[in-house]
């Protein structure tokens, strides 16, 4: 259906891609994986004619023997959209905030075909009850603010499909998804390439989907293809030691030392009886509705030296119970008793408690302001102390922090577009260590880095842990990251702590439903090796 021959990318002198190879057959799932850098992502930009200006393009791409490197944008505009379809990683970027869902999937209709506004309204209706939007929950009136990252992924899958294109890419379409709604995006996008035999490109970082579904394999690094071939033989050999490479870090475990015993019997963070409630719009002038309850009941604790993973779906209540710990949202119920300190509420009365949480986000670029140096940006938690440090110690607890997260201590006079995004992740990390705070609270933080760089900021982790006993609790949809990193897992559904226990007893044996439903939906290596009948080392789990 599709075939690349030869594709050479360069952008502003700079050489991105170089003698890509590779076709998309009818029906076939063909997945493309690689470190943050590789080219995938430039591949597909390729194909769909999204390249900047300045790109210089060698090489052939032909849909069905028409090379559209050739096509002029006129022509490329009436086949994007038409004949190629493509899912965008993140959906909040990829959809207007101003327009409703309904308008938006009709625009791909109306701008392709000489077609009525009713007829396109009701292809996008037909398109939404596809994808599981259906018209008694999602009318075509609602705003992508009003969805969840899932249903918003579903909305742009909808775009994508709406003509039955030849041919859908899919660039990292399930990163930022919590399990149960990624298996549900992944089976969505399987049953359309059997229904409709449509040609998958289906590009991730994450080793164990494609494992599971991939019919070939792409594998790039550098802006090359280091091997590509039908997934089984591929994954049976890994004849290349990039694949190995890649294998190796999807079931990396970090070494962690043990949890210290200490004397003190007061837990580091202990959280008792926490509620959250949130006001609904009213529905009338004399009746009040219930409040939305986020966060139920919910009791824990942290212990010093300790890691404690937090898992559940997108609107469990997580994001809403680490706002509370920041104190950054007040409760309608329960404590929070950080060092043996109550949190108030009261932000400035708060603040020598606050100074003993910091947070990593998930993502590192957007948590920074791209107009000052490092040095500056790392040193923004000095607000939180009494008194601020003068230069010579503000020097000295710059170079600590960074340092201690494997960077120079001349990367302080640099911005943050001159890193990688692990590198800015190890940034992140160095800001919230910068004030020593007793607990990180780390949100998603390396659900969007490649396995290579995901298995080194683990490791870095377990090591400053190790090392300056700090505490975490790692908020993560991924269950293969949580195992690895954590002592304990608390699971959360609907604002409760459903089940919570020691880690590895939680993952062998769950008692809850619900965990063993985010269990079953967890992509899993080992499981999909074996799915294939190629053997696996007990430790991918």
């Amino acid at each position: 259906m599709l075939k690349i021959e030869n594709l050479c990318l360069e952008i502003g002198g700079t050489q991105i891609l170089k003698n890509i190879d590779f076709a998309l057959s009818p029906g076939k799932i063909t997945g493309v994986i690689g470190e943050s850098g590789s080219g995938k992502s430039m591949t597909a930009f390729s194909v769909m004619g999204l390249l900047p200006k300045l790109s210089k393009v060698s090489g052939r791409i032909l849909l069905e023997g028409t090379d559209l490197a050739k096509m002029p944008e006129k022509q490329i505009c009436g086949i994007r959209g038409k004949r190629i379809g493509m899912v965008f990683q993140e959906p909040m970027t990829a959809l207007n905030p101003l327009m409703t869902i309904g308008d938006q999937v009709a625009e791909t209709v109306l701008i392709h075909t000489r077609t009525s506004r009713d007829k396109a309204r009701s292809i996008a209706r037909e398109m939404l009850d596809r994808v599981g939007l259906p018209a008694d929950k999602f009318s075509l009136d609602r705003y992508p603010h009003e969805l969840s990252g899932g249903q918003r992924q579903r909305v742009v899958i909808a775009m994508a499909i709406s003509l039955r294109p030849e041919v859908l890419i899919a660039d990292e379409p399930t990163t930022a998804l919590d399990v149960t709604t990624q298996a549900k995006i992944l089976d969505l996008l399987k049953s359309l390439v059997t229904v409709e035999g449509m040609s998958l490109m289906l590009i991730t970082h994450d080793l164990a989907i494609l494992a599971d579904i991939a019919d070939w394999l792409v594998v790039m690094r550098g802006g090359e293809i280091m091997e590509q071939g039908e997934a089984a033989p591929l994954l049976s050999a890994m004849s290349h030691p990039y694949t190995r490479a890649l294998f190796e870090a999807s079931g990396h475990i970090p070494v962690r030392a043990p949890v210290p015993v200490t004397d003190d019997p007061e837990p580091l963070l202990e959280v008792s009886g926490m509620i959250r409630d949130y006001g609904k719009a009213g529905k009338g002038l004399f009746k009040s509705p219930a409040p939305f309850r986020a966060v139920d009941d919910v009791s824990f604790s942290v212990r010093r030296g300790e890691s404690l993973g937090l898992v559940g779906e997108s609107g469990c209540g997580k994001s809403t119970l680490t706002r509370a710990l920041l104190a950054l949202e007040s409760t309608q119920g329960g404590t929070i008793r950080v060092a043996g300190k109550s949190l108030t509420g009261n932000r400035r009365a708060d603040r020598e408690t606050r100074r003993k949480i910091q947070i990593v986000f998930q993502d590192p670029y957007g948590s920074f302001n791209p107009r000052h140096r490092i040095s500056r940006l790392i040193t923004e938690p000095f607000h939180l102390l009494d008194e601020k440090p003068g230069r010579e110690e503000t020097r000295e607890r710059i170079r600590f922090a960074l340092t201690n997260v494997g960077l120079k201590e001349s990367d302080a006079d640099k911005y943050i577009h001159e890193f990688s995004g692990g590198q800015r992740q190890r940034i992140a990390i160095a800001r919230a260590l910068i004030i020593s705070p007793a607990l990180i609270i780390l949100d998603e933080a390396v659900s969007a880095l490649d396995t290579t760089i995901r298995a080194q900021i683990l490791d870095l982790l377990a090591e400053l842990s190790g090392r300056l006993g700090v505490s975490y609790l790692f908020i993560s949809h991924d269950l293969s990251v949580v195992r690895a990193i954590t002592d304990r897992v608390m699971i959360m559904r609907a604002g409760k702590i459903v089940e919570t226990g020691n880690t590895e007893e939680i993952f062998s044996n769950p008692r809850h439903e619900y965990t063993r439903e985010l269990l079953e939906a967890s992509p899993n290596l080992a499981k999909a090796l074996a799915k294939r009948g190629i053997p696996a080392n007990r430790e991918l789990t």
